[in-house]
């Protein structure tokens, strides 16, 4: 690095550094909560806390400002409280706390909640301007419009709900559908310049499987993928939301198109319900807070079309609790976004995948998005899938008798190529344009 390059480091570490220490003492540790009494006007909601384990050795818990009750901080930690005591030292820190500063080196790696590298390929280089995790979304009046469509590479999304650049989506699913293959595909296949990929509480076990099967080296090298497991603390897995809208962020405001994926917004929402009731906020709808459903529009609303060239699409996960489609937290996830695809698992279990059910699934920017030339083949397509949906159970059954209706029959003879149509392998790509041409061969057109 250069002298000038060395300088701009040693400036940035050095605003980082507060002139005065402000400190308070734990006075009680209640569940998931630390309370900390002394300077509470130095103290702000949402501000961060480390409260010191052993001094000599340096060992402190970071937490986070959640509440205030009297004359006394309400805390929660990003970690284990283990070895917190009655009187520990609870350090305040600045302002800038908690802000990453994400860069294009940035790409290719695999980092916490907290912005700090987890795939061992060393320290993270940082970039010249700090990123708060909570941003507001650009103003509506200012904002671009969606831009054209872009390529997902997954034929089914391409042709039935094409995107566009900047719109957001919602993958509805329960589990053990497929959603974190779909997610990998169009990681790895997108149009996008950029990938940032949120797993927020995913379990354990299938990170490194994401990583290396699913996502693997040509998906992970223009992504950034941000992991909370579903052991760590409430509030790490919900910075990992945070954290990676403020990494697309950045990378919107560098001109890029960015594709913004979080798996799932479902988790998020309840690391939000467990520091609510923590915090004391009554519970509502199956006991999530109200803050979760003001949370909620907060975050995936900063996904979308920028005040410049950059814009985020999001395509954004939905487990819904045993199959409900209406529970809460989808229920107000699908009203935020501009359409959702709808993953079921009758379709998983006949071995189609992408298991996803055209017919329930919405894109908001169709049929403007579609292709005029082939906007008429996709209709004359929707129609036989629905015509086939509604006689399914008597073909099933062999209730219906073949010649009693010319378009049962006609869906009945295109549908086993619809079916291939829609399956498509975690490792085959196509394109907008040639996704159009396999269905108009299929159902007829130009």
């Amino acid at each position: 690095m250069t002298g000038p390059g060395r300088l701009d480091a040693a400036r940035a570490a050095l605003a980082g550094i507060d002139e005065v220490e402000t400190f308070g003492r734990v006075v009680a540790v209640r569940g998931l909560l630390v309370e900390v009494a002394g300077p509470v006007a130095a103290m702000r909601l949402g501000g961060r806390l480390d409260v010191v384990v052993d001094e000599a050795a340096g060992t402190a818990v970071p937490c986070e400002i959640i509440g205030f009750s009297g004359p006394h901080a309400l805390a929660m930690p990003f970690g284990s409280l283990q070895g917190v005591r009655r009187g520990c030292p609870a350090r305040v820190r600045g302002e800038g706390a908690g802000a990453i500063r994400p860069s294009r080196a940035w790409l290719g790696r695999v980092i916490d909640a907290l912005g700090r590298p987890i795939d061992g390929k060393g320290p993270l280089p940082p970039g010249p301007l700090p990123y708060g995790l909570r941003a507001d979304p650009p103003p509506a009046h200012a904002r671009r419009r969606v831009g054209p469509p872009l390529d997902l590479g997954v034929r089914c999304l391409n042709t039935f709900l094409t995107m566009c650049a900047g719109q957001r989506m919602g993958i509805f699913a329960g589990s053990g559908v497929g959603k974190s293959v779909l997610l990998s595909m169009l990681a790895r296949y997108t149009a996008a310049d950029v990938a940032v990929i949120g797993l927020v509480g995913e379990r354990g076990r299938e990170v490194q499987e994401f990583l290396q099967d699913d996502l693997g080296e040509e998906g992970l090298a223009r992504s950034v993928v941000v992991v909370a497991t579903s052991d760590e603390p409430a509030l790490m897995r919900r910075n990992a939301a945070y954290v990676t809208f403020a990494l697309a962020e950045h990378f919107r405001d560098q001109g890029a198109q960015v594709l913004c994926m979080v798996d799932s917004i479902t988790r998020f929402a309840m690391a939000q319900r467990d520091i609510g009731l923590a915090a004391g906020e009554p519970p509502t709808a199956k006991g999530y807070t109200p803050t979760v459903f003001s949370e909620l529009p907060r975050l995936l609303e900063r996904a979308g079309p920028g005040t410049g060239d950059g814009a985020i699409t999001g395509l954004f996960t939905v487990l819904v609790e045993g199959d409900d489609h209406n529970e809460p937290v989808a229920d107000a996830v699908r009203g935020i976004l501009d359409g959702h695809i709808v993953m079921e698992r009758a379709i998983a279990e006949r071995g189609r995948y992408p298991a996803i059910n055209v017919l329930r699934s919405v894109s908001r920017t169709m049929p403007r998005s579609c292709d005029p030339d082939y906007l008429e083949v996709v209709r004359r397509a929707r129609r036989v899938l629905s015509t086939y949906a509604d006689m399914e159970e008597l073909i099933r059954l062999g209730a219906y008798r073949p010649g009693s209706s010319p378009e049962v029959d006609e869906a009945i003879g295109l549908m086993p190529d619809l079916e291939a149509f829609l399956g498509q392998g975690k490792e085959e790509a196509t394109s907008i344009r040639e996704g159009y041409e396999r269905l108009a061969a299929i159902v007829g057109g130009p």
